[in-house]
């Protein structure tokens, strides 16, 4: 489809009157509290001039996909062309530097390195912890109505083919921690094998009580894998800290590394049961090295992880990229609600959307009324925010109430989220009004 793409209005409405407000010392009412300065560099350049991100379209939706420097992408080349120089060297080779890579990111993320292994993504643990449980009819699988779309369908193919029961407990948006671990403990018995519970939840943004959920599970004799997604980068420490038997993350998500990169940990007594998804040379290896050797395959973003997390604790510092995404998220998140708030005509609605325990730098923002009813919806209205306003921004449902996830990252500024509620808010409120102007096509059903 052609691109419809409004001209960026960049001095107008809102946008005018913030800097205004900046530059006379106060701040319009709209914007009710100070913007982070944007994040520069130890050379005192902003952070944005490390991506190569697309100038003039504001990328609000880090969580989703990542975005990896332009320094790693040149290294990530380097070693392609190392690859394709010289094939049979690199690949003789390769076990031994992926094994170097694992171990050295290990260090980086604070894990064990007998504990840890490389692996495509948070979906691929699963399938991997699944397969090695060797469940059979009757048995049980544990997940949450908040679990991640993929990872809960990967638990339900598994469940098909072996004749095993998937059980999903209720989630209410407004749980605290005591709610949400008496709704997995509810939905514990002496049938379940296996829980699987999301460490920061994708569509609502949640930071979950793993560690309790993890004791409540144990107590009963069951196994639990953490889905930590998107918890590299945003939740510092071991992860294994937190009692599990199985803990997954991905490293394209908040460490920015290439894409196809997630880690996986086991506890020592169930570590030796797990095996990668190929069958191959490394069959007969001890865990994790047996995940080293997979076959052939383009295994640069996996080598690439520990300069990822080198080179952004190196210009930044974890924390302080922690520190500014999490603050930038909170001003976005009010900014945008009080939009909404203006643009509804005072309906009375609070935007925003105050969650007990909200993840690290990302936030949710209620939609107006009727605007995103379902995932299908969300898609709709994704794609229509990208092709006419040249905005990435993402939307989610849940319980049929649609919202607006935000997700900041260190390359984010005010700007983004100025121009966000400038050009974009109005018409989300117009397309509420009247769906009609949003367009549907058979592709969003995919």
């Amino acid at each position: 489809m052609t691109s419809r793409r409004r001209p960026v209005r960049i001095r107008s409405t809102l946008y005018s009157k913030f800097v205004s407000a900046h530059t006379n010392g106060g701040f319009p009412m709209t914007v009710t509290h100070a913007a982070p300065r944007p994040l520069l560099t130890k050379t005192g350049t902003p952070a944005r001039n490390l991506w190569r991100l697309t100038p003039g379209m504001p990328h609000i939706n880090h969580g989703s996909y990542g975005a990896v420097p332009a320094a790693v992408l040149d290294h990530q080349r380097q070693l392609r062309d190392r690859m394709e120089q010289a094939p049979c060297q690199w690949f003789q080779a390769l076990p031994g530097l992926l094994a170097d890579a694992r171990e050295r990111t290990a260090d980086l993320l604070g894990i064990d390195r007998a504990a840890m292994a490389f692996v495509p993504n948070a979906s691929a643990a699963a399938t991997v912890v699944c397969d090695s449980l060797r469940l059979k009819p009757g048995d049980e699988i544990l997940v949450s109505d908040m679990g991640y779309g993929a990872v809960v369908m990967g638990a339900e193919r598994h469940a098909l083919r072996s004749g095993t029961t998937l059980r999903v407990v209720h989630i209410p948006i407004d749980a605290d921690d005591d709610t949400i671990v008496a709704a997995f403990a509810a939905g514990m018995n002496a049938h379940t094998k296996l829980v699987i519970v999301d460490e920061i939840t994708s569509a609502t943004a949640m930071l979950f009580p793993v560690a309790r959920v993890v004791e409540v599970a144990h107590a009963q004799g069951i196994r639990v894998l953490v889905d930590g997604a998107h918890a590299p980068g945003l939740v510092p420490g071991d992860p294994m800290d937190l009692g599990t038997d199985y803990w997954t993350g991905n490293l394209h998500k908040f460490v920015c590394n290439p894409r196809a990169t997630a880690v996986i940990a086991a506890a020592p007594a169930v570590a030796n049961e797990l095996y990668p998804l190929i069958d191959s040379w490394g069959r007969d290896l001890p865990y994790p090295e047996r995940f080293d050797e997979q076959g052939t395959g383009d295994y640069t973003a996996w080598l690439c992880a520990p300069v990822t997390l080198a080179y952004l604790d190196r210009e930044f510092g974890w924390d302080r990229i922690r520190a500014y995404a999490n603050t930038l998220a909170d001003w976005a998140q009010r900014l945008i609600a009080d939009a909404f708030a203006e643009a509804c005509g005072g309906d009375g609605t609070d935007y925003v959307v105050d969650l007990a325990s909200p993840a690290p730098a990302m936030r949710l923002v209620r939609l107006p009324e009727g605007l995103v009813r379902d995932d299908q919806d969300a898609a709709v209205v994704r794609r229509n925010v990208i092709q006419r306003f040249g905005c990435e921004a993402t939307f989610t449902s849940f319980d049929g109430v649609g919202y607006m996830r935000l997700s900041a990252y260190i390359y984010n500024t005010a700007e983004d989220y100025l121009r966000f509620v400038d050009e974009v808010v109005p018409a989300l409120v117009d397309w509420s009004r009247d769906r009609s102007l949003l367009e549907r096509s058979e592709d969003d059903r995919h």
